[in-house]
């Protein structure tokens, strides 16, 4: 049985297909551009909703996304929660918080991502929580990729089999199709 997340990608043409170079350096067949469901305040609300049930168990203080994809899903899960929102974002290449945002002692914070693939934002993200005291107690996202190994829950709208090769590996650069870099993070 499809998602309604899954069901909402699929309607906003946001699942790509094609030759793509991801942030963690891998190459993709399938690409997840997220933003083509976010830019839908209805949509991504309800796309989201589902989640959010999910969530409501962990007793969340505050919800932070990395930006960019996490800003409006950090967004929409503290308005649906009723808690504060926040994102992190880069400056001189390391997330921080900024715009008078911060993490209290003791605060549990969910972190909220649009899509969720090998984590590194993610603990990125953590790390940050972590270092001003606080408890990540989760991760929220639209889609799970579900190659990470996240210490801590990823409760997701739906979860995404997407293949992906390392760059010498990969069989689209083998028969010579360009790819795309959809991301917003530096290469390694």
């Amino acid at each position: 049985m499809e998602t309604k997340a899954l069901e909402l990608l699929k309607e906003c043409g946001a699942l790509l297909e094609g030759h793509f170079l991801l942030s963690s350096g891998k190459h993709s067949n399938r690409y997840c551009q997220s933003a083509l469901l976010l830019r839908h305040p209805e949509k991504a609300s309800e796309a989201l909703a589902a989640v959010v049930d999910k969530l409501k168990a962990l007793r969340i203080d505050a919800v932070i996304g990395p930006a960019i994809g996490g800003i409006v899903v950090s967004y929409e899960f503290a308005r649906q929660l009723g808690v504060p929102g926040m994102y992190a974002e880069r400056e001189n290449d390391v997330l921080t918080l900024r715009r008078g945002f911060s993490v209290e002692k003791g605060m549990r914070v969910l972190i909220a991502e649009d899509v969720v693939t090998t984590g590194k934002s993610t603990l990125e993200t953590a790390a940050l929580i972590e270092a001003a005291g606080g408890t990540v107690v989760g991760v929220g996202c639209l889609a799970d990729r579900g190659e990470s190994n996240l210490p801590f829950p990823v409760l997701s709208g739906t979860r995404l089999d997407i293949q992906s090769w390392e760059a010498k590996d990969c069989p689209l650069c083998a028969k010579g199709i360009p790819f795309v870099k959809p991301g917003t993070r530096r290469q390694p």
